[in-house]
This record gives structure tokens, C-alpha cells and sequence, in this order.
């Protein structure tokens, strides 16, 4: 009998062991390749630490407060913590719990006392039920530390760009400051001229809206510098310490090389794609719990001791009890199918997250890409813009001092020159901006070990 009994326990033994459907990662439904020019130098973004990425030391100084200090990258960390904890229980409940516990009574007849150490319900896990769910709580620890990588590598990227933004301010505040004050000086000379007769009201009108309109420019821009420096302290997660580096003009600030033409399978190393896909690996091992429930449950119940009605007589006599107990399902209302219906249904579910995290992802890849191909053209093109209206002012000042040219044609010229000028700040912002989001998008520095 007892060969028997042992061959029927391997068997369920083995049989569990196939109650989990065998993990298959879903193919990427996108295209191979993104739609990008031809690869340049550099490391891969996944591989690039975000300090060999980021080579601003003020930029440098800022992300190292803000993962210091910023509560959202704090919560994703406690997340982690609580995802370890629940694994930590899930893992007790492979392990029996053994208790000790000592008793005395006594009531007008006699006393008795008793001591000893006890096993309490401990499931034999030939189905691998408790298995199934250790791994579903594993995966989700996984998952949710890549959602901490997610929230880190997001922090870093919006912490850079809103030092970029306050570089772009400062350039357009400036550039705006000397036009308002060239504008005032004009004012001057047309309202002496004005008061002379030398001039009509129609030209005095006209360079008191262009002050105005420079002076609206420059409140605006103070505005918007003072809520990029609102969103900075938010993203730092304190006030701004007064022994940060020198910041640097916008044109300074440069990032380190990206390979842009790269297989779309580096999306596969994005923290957002790799927490969905621990979410799906969880799912999948929640499926072989919800099998093994069909099983019977066996738990075993022990206890080893001593009792006495002597107290000095206590461990004189020894004694122990041994229950195992089978719990084999018959009618449950159909909770078990349903359970496993879920389970499914929850699996079918994070495939579709995860496919859809891939699409997100390229996408996100492929737009940066595009307008990788063509900021840099088109920069270059308004850079020969402004230096063309550059001249023409300078042109136009030279005719008006020798009296060949009016005021408003000046102030004309000077506002087609702002206008250039400040075309160029926001677009050498713009490409600063592409190559940040480019590393954000490909996953940059944030490669798992190993």
C-alpha cells in the first residue's frame, strides 16, 4: 500500500506543477523598426546613467535634490516596500507556524497544567496553490519597483526640463528687457519731436503701442518664469538652496549622444513596459491558483507537550498528537469556476495593457524621432533668419541717422528682429527638449543589472 500511496502523491505533486500555464511573452504588435534616420554614436539610452546623460551642473544638482526630496518618487518607493511586505507574508505560508503556549487550571476538585509546542493548519502544497500565489506576489513586487524606475527616470526628465524652460526665460527676458528699453529711449525722441511739431500723432501712437506691447511681453514672461520656478520647487520638493552652480545659457547646455536608429525592441527595456509586463506574469500565476482550488487541500495539525495535575510532575510525561486533514471540494455554487473565469479573464486583461504599453511606447519613440529629423534644419533655418533681421536693423539705424529712414521704420525692423530672436530661443528650447524626452522615451538609465 504504501508504494501505491507514494506514487499518487508524485503524481499530484507533478501535476501541479502544470496547473500554472507556462509563461509566454506576447509578441510586440508594432513594427520592427521605428521611423528614424540612420543610427548615430552613442551609447543606448537603457545603459546611460542619467548623470553621463545630464552634463549641466546645476541640472546635475537639482535632480539629486529632487530625488531626495520629491513625494512622488517617495510613494513609489513605499510602494515597493509594501509590495515586499505582502511578499514576505505570502512566502510565511509556506513555512508551518509553530507556536509554544503554557496553561494551568484549577477548580475545587484538582489542577492541571500543560506546556508544549504546537503545528498549526499547515497546507501541504502538492498543487502548488500557495506556490502560485508566492509567485503572483513576487511579480508584483517586481512590477512595482519598475514603476518606482518609471516615476524615477520621469522625475529626472521633468526636473531637467524645467531648468531648460527658466534658461529659455531668462534669454527672452533679457532680449525682450533691451527692445522695451530701446522702445522708451524712441518715445522720448518722437514726444520731443511731437511737442516741436516735428512730428504727427499718428507716428507718437503708434511707438506708445509698441512700448506697451513690449512692456505686456516682458510682464508676461515674468509671469511665466515665476510658475516654471513654482513647478521646479514642487519637482525638488524644497526651496531652492542659494549655492547652486551658475546656471548656463540655453546654447551651453548639451546632452550626450543617442543612437536614434535603433530596433523597436528597446522598448522592451522600459520600466513601463517591464511593469506590465510582472503584472501580466502575476496574472498568469493567479491562474494556477484558481486551478489548484479544485484540488483537495490537505493541512496538517501536531502537537508535542507535557501535562500534569502536579506542577512539579510537569515534564515527567510526554505527549503528542498528529491530525492531517483533506478538504476536497464538492459543491461550491460554482465559486471555484468563477474564481477561475476571473483569473483568466484577468490574465487576457494585462496582455492587453501590455500590448497597449508597447504601442504607447512607440509611439512616444516615433514622434520624438520625427521631430528629432527636422528641429535641428529647422533652427538653423530661423537662426539665418534672425541674424538676417539682425542686419536689416542695423541697416535701417544707419539710414535713419542719416535721415533716410523714419522712426517707425525702424521700430519696425526692431520688432521683426525680436520676433526672430525670440523664434530662436524657443526652438534651441525645443531641441534640448527632444533629446531629454528622446532619453526619457527609450528607458534611459534605467537597465536592470544582469
Amino acid at each position: 500500500m504504501k508504494q501505491p500511496a507514494l506514487l499518487i502523491a508524485l503524481a499530484a505533486v507533478l501535476g501541479g506543477c502544470a496547473l500554472t500555464p507556462a509563461y509566454e511573452r506576447p509578441p510586440a504588435p508594432v513594427g520592427t523598426q521605428f521611423p528614424a534616420p540612420a543610427a548615430s554614436s552613442g551609447t543606448a539610452a537603457p545603459a546611460l546613467a542619467w548623470r553621463s546623460f545630464v552634463t549641466d551642473a546645476r541640472a546635475q544638482a537639482l535632480v539629486e535634490l529632487a530625488l531626495k526630496n520629491n513625494r512622488d518618487l517617495h510613494v513609489a518607493l513605499l510602494n515597493v516596500e509594501q509590495a515586499r511586505a505582502a511578499l514576505g507574508v505570502q512566502q510565511a505560508d509556506r513555512l508551518p507556524n509553530i507556536g509554544v503556549g503554557v496553561a494551568a487550571s484549577r477548580n475545587s476538585v484538582d489542577s492541571s497544567y500543560s506546556a508544549g509546542l504546537q503545528l498549526s493548519s499547515f497546507e501541504l502544497d502538492l498543487f502548488g496553490r500557495v506556490k502560485s500565489l508566492g509567485d503572483a506576489a513576487a511579480a508584483r513586487v517586481l512590477a512595482s519597483d519598475e514603476g518606482r524606475r518609471a516615476v524615477e527616470l520621469s522625475l529626472i526628465a521633468a526636473v531637467v526640463d524645467a531648468e531648460l524652460a527658466l534658461r529659455a526665460d531668462d534669454e527672452l527676458l533679457a532680449v525682450t528687457g533691451k527692445v522695451l528699453a530701446s522702445r522708451e529711449g524712441s518715445l522720448k525722441l518722437v514726444r520731443i519731436k511731437f511737442d516741436g511739431g516735428a512730428a504727427g500723432e499718428p507716428e507718437l501712437r503708434a511707438t506708445e503701442s509698441l512700448v506697451a506691447g513690449a512692456r505686456a511681453t516682458a510682464l508676461a514672461l515674468e509671469r511665466q518664469r515665476a510658475q516654471h520656478l513654482n513647478a521646479l520647487v514642487l519637482l525638488v520638493g524644497s526651496p531652492l538652496p542659494a549655492d547652486l552652480p551658475a546656471p548656463r545659457v540655453l546654447a551651453q547646455h548639451r546632452f550626450a549622444d543617442l543612437p536614434a536608429g535603433l530596433p523597436s525592441d528597446v522598448l522592451l527595456q522600459r520600466p513601463d513596459v517591464r511593469q506590465a509586463e510582472q503584472s501580466l506574469i502575476a496574472a498568469n500565476a493567479n491562474i494556477g491558483a484558481a486551478r489548484a482550488a479544485f484540488f483537495p487541500r490537505i493541512s496538517l495539525t501536531a502537537s508535542t507537550g507535557a501535562a500534569s495535575n502536579q506542577l512539579s510532575g510537569l515534564f515527567d510525561n510526554f505527549a503528542w498528537s498528529f491530525a492531517p486533514q483533506l478538504l476536497q471540494p464538492l459543491f461550491d455554487a460554482g465559486r471555484n469556476q468563477a474564481n477561475l473565469a476571473s483569473a483568466q479573464a484577468g490574465r487576457d486583461i494585462a496582455v492587453a495593457q501590455y500590448e497597449k504599453a508597447i504601442q504607447s511606447a512607440f509611439r512616444e519613440v516615433a514622434d520624438v524621432l520625427a521631430a528629432r529629423a527636422t528641429l535641428g534644419a529647422q533652427l538653423q533655418a530661423q537662426r539665418a533668419q534672425a541674424d538676417a533681421e539682425s542686419r536689416r536693423l542695423a541697416v535701417v539705424e544707419r539710414l535713419l541717422a542719416g535721415g533716410a529712414a523714419s522712426l517707425l521704420d525702424r521700430l519696425d525692423a526692431e520688432r521683426s528682429a525680436l520676433a526672430a530672436r525670440q523664434a530662436v530661443v524657443q526652438l534651441e528650447l525645443a531641441e534640448r527638449q527632444n533629446a531629454l524626452l528622446l532619453y526619457r522615451v527609450l528607458g534611459g538609465g534605467t537597465a536592470v543589472p544582469g
